[in-house]
């Protein structure tokens, strides 16, 4: 179960005033600056790396991540896209359930068939509860999941679903606007979620920018990641600035 990875979370983004993640999806597209990538996290003062994606487009996925894990001196964490992807080469997993839908193979069918492989593996497993919501585009998460989004301004169907993420004892809760969303979550329902549930609350998906980063944080956000926002030439530069706004205290 969840141990020094996510101790060691808590600890960095209590101690900084946030924690800042930098998303990575092993995709082909990205093969030439895997390593250029995990630099710039390390340079940009990043907590920790999130590995992942809804699809593999050929056969190197597990040889990406490898190759992510030896250039890394910090967590390097699995963000699931499906049972296909695990391999021993990360350092925790996010034990993810999609329970902002009602497909039942997300909330228990993928966990089950990936429980045995997790424990074989020793991955450190931190209980985590996926909220998706309504970012403005239909994001691959979405269909390939064949769940339905939350709508992005009604807080108390959001808050709902955290509290009963809580009670499910998840230890980590993700609100999740899509990759390359047009609208992220809404600072207000963070605030609403974070002022009701006792579960640290990651956000991601459509923050743009480090002020919309600061904002979520000021929010109750504990970890704020980033995936696409920092996927262009300047990312390097864009990521300093991102853990630069999300670490208040330094």
């Amino acid at each position: 179960m969840s141990g020094s990875v996510y101790q060691s979370l808590l600890s960095a983004a209590e101690t900084r005033g946030g924690g800042y993640i930098v998303l990575i999806d092993p995709d082909r597209k990205y093969d030439n600056s895997l390593e250029a990538r995990v630099e710039s996290a390390h340079n940009a003062g990043a907590d920790a790396i999130f590995v992942g994606g809804s699809l593999m487009m050929d056969g190197q996925y597990h040889d990406r991540i490898k190759r992510i894990k030896e250039n890394s001196t910090i967590p390097v964490i699995f963000f699931p896209g499906g049972v296909n992807q695990l391999n021993e080469h990360f350092d925790a997993i996010l034990f993810t359930a999609v329970l902002s839908g009602r497909n039942p193979h997300y909330l228990i069918g993928e966990q089950v068939i990936a429980a045995p492989i997790v424990k074989d593996l020793g991955l450190e497993v931190i209980p985590t509860s996926y909220l998706l919501f309504d970012g403005g585009s239909h994001s691959t998460v979405e269909f390939m999941s064949g769940t339905r989004p939350l709508p992005i301004h009604r807080p108390d169907i959001a808050v709902a679903h955290a509290l009963a993420s809580e009670y499910l004892g998840k230890q980590l809760i993700y609100l999740e606007a899509g990759s390359g969303a047009k609208e992220s979550v809404p600072n207000e329902t963070v605030k609403e979620i974070c002022g009701q549930v006792s579960v640290p609350v990651l956000v991601g998906g459509g923050i743009t920018s480090p002020e919309a980063a600061r904002e979520k944080v000021e929010a109750g956000a504990i970890f704020i990641v980033t995936g696409t926002a920092v996927e262009n030439g300047e990312s390097s530069n864009l990521m300093k600035a991102f853990s630069d706004a999300i670490h208040t205290k330094e």
